[in-house]
Parts: C-alpha cells; sequence; structure tokens
C-alpha cells in the first residue's frame, strides 16, 4: 500500500493543481459543462490515480487485473477526463474537443468513446447499480481487482442508490469502495436543504457499510481512510469525503451551488487559472 511521504504528498499537490487547471481549460474552450463538482474532486482523483491506489494501465484501458473507477455522477466527466488525459490514456489535446459533436469526450462518459470510461453515466443512480454488479462479478471471477464508485450527495437522492447499497451489503461485497461528494450542494441548493439525507454516515452504516467521513482536500485524510478501504473485509466500504464545490477558485467556492452546471467566461477562466496556480 502506498504511503504519504512528503514528496508524494508534492507530487499530489501537483497533479491536483494540474487537473483543475486541465477542467477549467476544457469547460471554458467548451462553453459548457459542469465546473463545481469537478473542482472539487480533484483531489480525490490525484489520490486515486497519482496516488497509487487504483491498479491501472493506460497502454491497456481493458487489463483484465485493472480497477475499475466508475463515476456514477457522470456530469462532473471534466475531472475524469483531465485524469485520464494527465496518466496518459489519451492525448490532452483531446480536452479541448470537451461536449463537441462526435468528440471522444461527451458531456457525461461514454463507454465506447473514450479510453479509460468503465461505464456510460449520468442518469443518477445507474453507475453506482453497475458498480455492484461488477464487484459482484469479479468476486465470482476470483479476482482480487476492486470497483470505486464515485457518487454525489444529491444523487442519492435517487432511490436506486439505496436499492444498489443494499444489494452490495447483501453480497458482503468488500471490493467495492463508494466515494461520496459530500458538498451539501446540487442543481437548485443545498442538498439539506431540497432534500435532506443525513445522517448520511449511519444510513449507511444501518445498510452494512464500513463507513468513514473524510477531508476530500486533506491527502492525509483520503490516504488513511483509503488504506482503511483496502484492508475492509466482508462488507463494503463507503469514505463520505467532505468537499467544497469549485474547490481552488474562490469566486466559485463563494457561489456554491450556481457553478454546478455554469461554465466559466474567458476572463473567469483566466482569473480561476491564476488562483490555481497554472
Amino acid at each position: 500500500m502506498p504511503a504519504l511521504t512528503a514528496p508524494l504528498k508534492a507530487e499530489l499537490e501537483t497533479a491536483a493543481r494540474k487537473l483543475r487547471r486541465l477542467v477549467v481549460q476544457s469547460l471554458a474552450k467548451a462553453a459548457s459543462g459542469h465546473p463545481g463538482g469537478s473542482l472539487g474532486m480533484a483531489d480525490v482523483f490525484a489520490a486515486l490515480f497519482f496516488g497509487g491506489f487504483v491498479r491501472h494501465d493506460p497502454g491497456n484501458p481493458q487489463w483484465a487485473q485493472r480497477d475499475r473507477v466508475v463515476l456514477s455522477n457522470g456530469h462532473i466527466c471534466p475531472i475524469l477526463y483531465a485524469t485520464l488525459a494527465a496518466r496518459g490514456y489519451f492525448p490532452e489535446a483531446w480536452l479541448d474537443s470537451l461536449r463537441q459533436v462526435d468528440s471522444h469526450l461527451q458531456g457525461h462518459p461514454a463507454l465506447n468513446k473514450t479510453p479509460g470510461v468503465e461505464m456510460s453515466t449520468g442518469s443518477l443512480g445507474h453507475g453506482i447499480a453497475t458498480a455492484v454488479g461488477m464487484a459482484l462479478a469479479l468476486r465470482l471471477d476470483r479476482s482480487d481487482s476492486r470497483v470505486y464508485a464515485l457518487m454525489g450527495d444529491g444523487e442519492l437522492q435517487e432511490g436506486l442508490c439505496w436499492e444498489a447499497f443494499m444489494a452490495a451489503a447483501h453480497y458482503r461485497l468488500d471490493n467495492l469502495v463508494v466515494i461520496i461528494d459530500r458538498n451539501d450542494a446540487q442543481i437548485d441548493g443545498k442538498t439539506t436543504e431540497i432534500m435532506n439525507i443525513d445522517p448520511l454516515d449511519q444510513k449507511l452504516a444501518s445498510f452494512g457499510f464500513q463507513v468513514t467521513t473524510v477531508d476530500g482536500h486533506s491527502f492525509e485524510s483520503l490516504f488513511g481512510a483509503l488504506h482503511s478501504a483496502q484492508s475492509a473485509r466482508g462488507r463494503p466500504v463507503a469514505l463520505i469525503a467532505n468537499t467544497i464545490m469549485g474547490k481552488g477558485v474562490s469566486f466559485m467556492e463563494k457561489e456554491g451551488h450556481k457553478w454546478h452546471g455554469k461554465a466559466p467566461s474567458a476572463e473567469q477562466a483566466a482569473l480561476a487559472l491564476k488562483e490555481i496556480g497554472a
């Protein structure tokens, strides 16, 4: 298991800044998309793909022994695309084609268009349901691969998610790690005001999950929780990652849900890139 040394932490911070830069640039170019959640999850993606937790091979995206990463809240695909490009699954130049007709990079992940994408997602709840099926299939194959399912907290207002959680616990899928982006924001406002899902940790625990709440912007917190997840036995794992929508860009952080699905203008992108340190 990877240890968070000082040099590795510095590398992760650099990687997260790069991911945020790529997200802002691609969304400004497209003039469409979802920056808030994408920027908020940059540190989580950096920990997974640059911290050594996800077993993968950019040169062979269909490698049988790979871990599967399913982005259930598919609208934040700009951070997935930025990560895959930075890890070498496809040229970074592809990011300039985000959301264009016939592009490899559609507005939601498309399995048959983008190397490294494990599941076409967008209809909320479908990704986690598929991830549960993947985890069960891997266990039946006696594979030691894991499935990491990333979700939004607003997504948990969908009943399908809880049916999937129930199945994951029933089949004791300890090769499944669910990471929930807990930014308390969705397109219409705060999740706590629109349809409160709290107490989320207690609900997940009652469904049979090993639950840990983490600071989604602290590599120390993320590494500790991911190490614990890899040691889980007999039950699935849920990590509730407390994040800030638009993290790294002050005017997006301040306005929260207003940046759920609004791309920055050229001027806003320039300001954002300056703050990110790009």
